[in-house]
């Protein structure tokens, strides 16, 4: 085993040209009024990663160009298709228009695991509510349903761009199961 150079790694890599016209997972983020800069950078640069289709800002959420996203973003800000509303549940309404269903990442009465996701689920948004409150009721109303991560320890919850992490990554798996016949 030999960890590979960087110049080898970007040859497996898209070029930002390619990034911003190749087919995309049909899995979007949406962010409900997350408070820290750094963590939506970090999840602009996850959404590059795992290839999703777009990065829906609302609410309070900063939005670029600010230099703290940059800093943790390292350029996905130019390879991530991204939009902004002010209003989350317009941002919602509008994405089921397009056909979409939405996912709140939330802990519910429902307890349906994050790895649950079935074939006539996507294309599907998952929503990310704020790092402290969650997600508000009123949005939860719109929501077409809720997975959440099982906790096992004493904590109930990841940092956000930790958990966003893990179930667009999941996600993805699932849908190149489904789609695909495969997992990468």
């Amino acid at each position: 085993m030999r960890r590979l150079l960087h110049n080898e790694i970007l040859k497996e890599r898209l070029t930002i040209e390619q990034a911003k016209k190749v087919a995309r997972h049909p899995v979007s983020i949406l962010l409900h009024n997350i408070r820290s800069l750094y963590n939506v950078g970090s999840i602009f640069r996850t959404c590059d990663a795992a290839l999703c289709k777009e990065l829906i800002l609302c609410g309070f959420t900063p939005f670029p160009p600010r230099k703290e996203i940059e800093k943790t973003a390292l350029g996905a800000v130019e390879t991530v298709p991204w939009r902004y509303f002010k209003d989350t549940i317009e941002a919602i309404n509008s994405l089921k228009r397009e056909g979409n269903k939405i996912f709140a990442l939330e802990i519910t009465d429902k307890k349906r695991p994050y790895t649950s996701l079935r074939k006539e689920e996507f294309p599907l948004v998952i929503v990310v509510g704020n790092e402290l409150v969650g997600i508000d009721q009123k949005v939860l109303d719109f929501c077409d349903d809720a997975i959440e991560i099982p906790m096992f320890g004493v904590k109930h919850s990841l940092n956000v761009a930790v958990a966003t992490g893990i179930v667009l990554f999941e996600t993805v798996r699932i849908y190149w199961k489904y789609y695909k016949g495969e997992v990468w």
